[in-house]
């Protein structure tokens, strides 16, 4: 196994890092999203608007709003995924870990399991969003091309 080209070895401690870092960057950029929105509409800023699935929706301006903060917040932890994971292939999973977890806390926080189809359909488009860019951005990176000849030799 010593010949092999990125070898992964196991390593539970780099992966609870990663999720913990990956959760920080959900909950971080989406507060930064959120605050924007609230700052541009006037309106007071709630946790409500980030753990209650009965905010978002299309009939009022405040669910459009948070949809949209949601929809934006996906593409930051595209470039999330990027930047911490690096790995294509580990894209979907840190993808699915983030909004598991968001599930949780969204359950732990209303005190009930989210039942509102929008809310469900928000995330599916911010799981389908952000692994999708995530894993493109990060094979972009896997697949350039690695420099063979950085420095002209001399012929001696």
């Amino acid at each position: 196994m010593a010949g092999q080209f990125r070898s992964y070895v196991w390593d539970p401690l780099l992966i609870l890092s990663q999720i913990v870092l990956m959760q920080t960057v959900y909950y971080g950029s989406l507060g930064l999203w959120l605050a924007l929105v609230d700052a541009i509409v006037r309106s007071s800023p709630s946790l409500d608007q980030m753990f209650d699935s009965e905010i978002l929706g299309f009939s009022s301006p405040p669910g459009r709003l948070s949809m949209m903060s949601f929809i934006l917040n996906a593409l930051t932890c595209a470039l999330g995924l990027l930047y911490f994971i690096r790995r294509g292939k580990q894209c979907l999973d840190f993808t699915v870990t983030v909004h598991f977890f968001h599930l949780l806390g969204c359950w732990f926080y209303s005190s009930r399991f989210p039942s509102a189809l929008t809310w469900w359909l928000v995330q599916a488009v911010c799981i389908a969003l952000m692994a999708v860019i995530g894993e493109y951005l990060c094979m972009r990176t896997e697949l350039k091309e690695i420099p063979l000849n950085s420095s002209p030799k001399s012929n001696v």
